[in-house]
């Protein structure tokens, strides 16, 4: 039986043809505009890998933060909150505090967050029945890299040779994995560790490429993998390869890299006897108390 995970990552090249084709006008940050992206977990890490593409694109300055860790008096012209399940308390109390602009891009329509932003963009095709987040986060970044004004027709067939192509054993095997990007592709490092980390309870790290030799790179070892989303910095794999160590490296856009990584994490939990759509003391969106 396929599980809910397994559908949503196959979904993923659909998904994202699906949001290319219909950026919408005018909801998005606007060329020129001071933007804050902000949210938490999986969300934070797509903020991230925005922020550099919209900087790189020359859209105006842009800054990813936690939801938690926005700092108070900073000014923007716009607020951009993302938020799958659109009801995570930081990302709420953060919206009602705003005193500028603000857009959020969510996957349920019939929750708070319709009401906490000035506008609202829904990817409800996108939504999850697992608790894990997958399509969705790279559907939402396939809509912003499309709204940068890129054009995404390599990247979705990518996607399709990610879905389709058999994983290495040795992936599924490897006792430890670090992995590592380089600008925008830093914050889908993150994402691929957090995927490995809430599917198959796996030892996972994530750094810039550059900064992996800095200390890191200590780890690496037979057994261990060290995987890159994007080109590697010349002469990194030799050092990785040097230490017994596996470097990973496709060339595949790293939005696709991100879904291999999700299909070795869910290799991994069936490996393991566990079922990636209920990973351990997490659940679909996070609200806390007050």
């Amino acid at each position: 039986m396929t599980t809910h995970t397994e559908a949503e990552i196959a979904s993923q090249p659909s998904c994202w043809r699906r949001a290319v084709e219909s950026v919408p006008a005018g909801a998005l940050p606007r060329e020129g505009e001071r933007v804050a992206v902000v949210g938490c977990g999986t969300s934070w890490f797509i903020a991230m890998a925005y922020a550099a593409l919209r900087e790189r694109a020359g859209h105006g300055e842009t800054d990813a933060f936690a939801a938690s860790e926005f700092p108070a008096g900073r000014r923007y012209d716009r607020v951009l909150a993302l938020t799958r399940s659109g009801t995570t308390t930081e990302v709420l109390e953060l919206l009602a505090r705003a005193t500028t602009k603000t857009t959020a891009i969510t996957a349920d329509p019939k929750t708070p967050i319709m009401t906490a932003a000035d506008e609202v963009v829904v990817l409800d095709y996108a939504d999850e029945r697992s608790v894990v987040q997958t399509r969705f986060a790279t559907t939402q970044l396939a809509l912003l890299r499309a709204s940068l004004g890129e054009d995404l027709t390599q990247a979705i067939a990518d996607a399709e040779e990610a879905v389709a192509a058999p994983l290495p054993g040795t992936l599924v095997e490897a006792e430890q994995f670090s992995f590592l990007g380089i600008g925008w592709s830093v914050g889908l490092a993150q994402e691929a560790a957090l995927k490995m980390r809430e599917a198959s309870r796996s030892w996972t790290e994530a750094y810039p490429a550059m900064e992996y030799r800095h200390g890191p790179i200590s780890i690496a070892a037979p057994g261990r993998v060290t995987w890159m989303l994007g080109t590697a910095p010349d002469g990194l794999r030799a050092q990785v390869e040097e230490t017994g160590g596996r470097f990973v490296e496709t060339g595949l856009d790293p939005m696709a890299e991100l879904i291999r990584a999700q299909r070795v994490a869910v290799a991994r939990a069936f490996a393991r006897e566990l079922n990636p759509d209920e990973p351990m003391h997490l659940t679909r969106s996070v609200i806390l108390s007050s």
